[in-house]
């Protein structure tokens, strides 16, 4: 039986998740065509924050790599923007003249940074928050500029200004609202949360609503001004001010769009033909930027290319599991609360701890946590599912291990008290059954292997360490824990960075030969990941004393050469003072051809 062809144009989490999903389903069912406008393969764009605060690489946030779509016989464009689909003739056209025929078509667009229609917005040092050229861009800025101005008080913009403070820039983060994350937080949660990011370092500037962006003569930005007349300096300002629905491919080939790609509940269009699933979606009149709605559409998407026919995606009730700065936040439901409704408050400032449950009806219908979210789920339960609380009222403050007999946070005692069915990603839609099960069906002792055997925890990372304490649980002793700071640097001594800078220090080592030999090296000369390593150490550590071995420098220093966001290096030709001659020019253009260089 020929196939049919699958086109998806976007590549990130959501579009790829329905992938995934389908050929769990119908593997052998379609010829697939992927298009991205970015270089890169398909990465968890949750977690960007982590990479601007130096935590991670793009590596580490990496969820299904350019072998991943080899493996799965799926054709992967990367950097081609698509810009035109003809639905009459079932083709989809690139920018740069690539052209793929459908008989289904997936839009995946996303959605686009808003940026505020004030003077200077186009000025140079002025960016969004979205992707990996923006994290590019702000490490960038950081290394030469030294205020920065952060508009956004959501959780994007407070990771940005975390990430930026600890790049070493001074950061100030202007907020239109009375206080941060106004969406997710009560008054009181959001005012903890902002003292503890003032004790970190950050200034706020509330209830500014700003007028205009101020230039200097090279036209890059070095002020804001607010509409109260006030101003303050700015090097680079982040503009993290909310999302907009990436609709404008699906408008231009006259699908139809309001505030988003408007869908059924099987994520077709008006056209049977196309669909659509992600935060480019309109969906019942709403638009979602959680990554757990936009994974059930994924699956109900998936269950329809298969044509299987029998999903329906009737709309998400949502919570918000937060880790802002290492501060753990959560919220669902109307946590608001209202006249005709109950609260019951926790507050322990000192400790860190409030909560606050709200109550309508003898039923939970909101909830908001701030510094101790672990019984954040179960709550999420209690409001999605409505039962009376009558019976545990006396006791909900106080969580679901209080009902179980488990007290305080040690152990795995939250992990054990958790029955089967109990949601634990949120995210993906994972139960401690499904984790449980494949633990112990697959004999998983790590976090990293449940992660890739369940996508528990893969998504925004907050239930990560419930999941090691179900891992704990299951497998005892045999649970590997050990953090990644912690990891071997390579796979030629089981000594971590942290331990080798410290003992370079305090040995007083002064080149690569010496390292090795007294931290006892496995291999006698190392490899290409440690060799780098240790020369940087070596050099950073020991000034003018420590033997710089040109050889083992990072590819950037070694070749002049710069490494582009596809993984590949341009490398630029040396002509002294500008001068060249016929014959180097010549072999330039050899060079050129011999590799398509484009």
């Amino acid at each position: 039986m020929k196939k049919l062809k699958l086109v998806m144009v976007g590549n990130g989490m959501a579009g790829v998740r329905t992938l995934e999903e389908l050929l769990k389903l119908k593997p052998d069912m379609y010829e697939i065509t992927v298009f991205g406008a970015e270089p890169y393969a398909n990465y968890n764009r949750i977690l960007l924050s982590p990479v601007l605060a130096g935590e991670q690489t793009i590596k580490d946030i990496m969820l299904n790599d350019v072998d991943w779509y080899a493996e799965n016989n799926i054709k992967l464009h990367l950097n081609k923007k698509v810009v035109k689909i003809d639905r009459a003739k079932r083709v989809v056209y690139a920018e740069d003249g690539t052209t793929a025929e459908y008989d289904r078509l997936l839009l995946a667009t996303g959605s686009n940074p808003f940026i505020l229609p004030v003077p200077g917005k186009e000025m140079e040092g002025v960016i969004t928050f979205r992707d990996i050229y923006d994290v590019d861009k702000m490490i960038d800025a950081a290394q030469k500029y030294k205020h920065a101005v952060v508009i956004g008080g959501g959780l994007l913009g407070l990771e940005a200004a975390n990430g930026l403070k600890l790049r070493g820039m001074d950061v100030s983060v202007v907020h239109i609202s009375e206080w941060l994350l106004e969406r997710q937080l009560d008054r009181t949660a959001a005012k903890l949360l902002q003292k503890n990011l003032e004790d970190k370092g950050l200034n706020f500037l509330l209830q500014k609503n700003t007028a205009e962006l101020v230039g200097d003569e090279n036209g890059r930005v070095k002020a804001i001004k607010f509409k109260d007349g006030s101003e303050t300096a700015a090097d680079l300002v982040v503009m993290a001010v909310g999302i907009r629905p990436n609709a404008d491919l699906a408008e231009s080939c006259g699908l139809h769009v309001n505030r988003g790609i408007v869908v059924n509940d099987t994520m077709q269009t008006f056209d049977p033909r196309v669909y659509a699933v992600g935060e480019c979606v309109n969906h019942r009149g709403i638009a979602y930027g959680l990554v757990a709605p936009l994974f059930e559409m994924a699956k109900v998407c998936a269950n329809h290319l298969a044509q299987y026919g029998i999903g329906r995606y009737v709309g998400s009730v949502t919570s918000t599991k937060l880790k802002v700065t290492g501060i753990d936040l959560f919220s669902a439901g109307n946590f608001t609360g209202g006249d005709d409704t109950e609260e019951i408050l926790l507050s322990d400032p000192v400790g860190g701890v409030y909560k606050k449950l709200v109550i309508k009806n003898d039923k939970l219908v909101g909830a908001c946590l701030y510094g101790d979210t672990a019984d954040g789920a179960w709550y999420f339960k209690l409001v999605r599912e409505g039962h009376s609380i009558g019976e545990i009222r006396d006791h909900l403050a106080f969580g679901e291990r209080d009902l179980t007999g488990d007290v305080g946070h040690q152990g795995n005692t939250k992990a054990a008290s958790m029955a089967d069915d109990a949601e634990v990603c949120g995210c993906n839609g994972v139960s401690k059954g499904a984790i449980v099960k494949a633990i112990r069906e697959k004999g998983l002792t790590s976090l990293d292997e449940i992660k890739k055997h369940t996508k528990a925890a893969s998504s925004c990372g907050s239930c990560a360490g419930l999941c090691e304490q179900i891992l704990i649980s299951t497998v005892g002793g045999a649970a590997d824990l050990k953090p990644k700071s912690e990891k071997a640097i390579c796979g030629c001594t089981d000594h971590n960075h942290g331990n080798i800078r410290r003992t370079i220090k305090e040995q007083r080592l002064l080149s690569i030969p010496e390292v090795m030999r007294f931290m006892e090296w496995r291999t006698p000369n190392g490899c290409a990941t440690c060799r780098p390593a240790l020369n940087y150490y070596l050099i950073s550590t020991w000034p003018g004393e420590a033997k710089d071995d040109p050889q083992s420098r990072f590819i950037n220093e070694r070749a002049h050469a710069n490494i582009q966001k596809d993984g590949t290096y341009s490398v630029v030709p040396q002509m002294l003072g500008g001068v060249t001659t016929p014959a180097q020019l010549k072999k330039i253009a050899e060079v050129a051809e011999k590799y398509n260089v484009p």
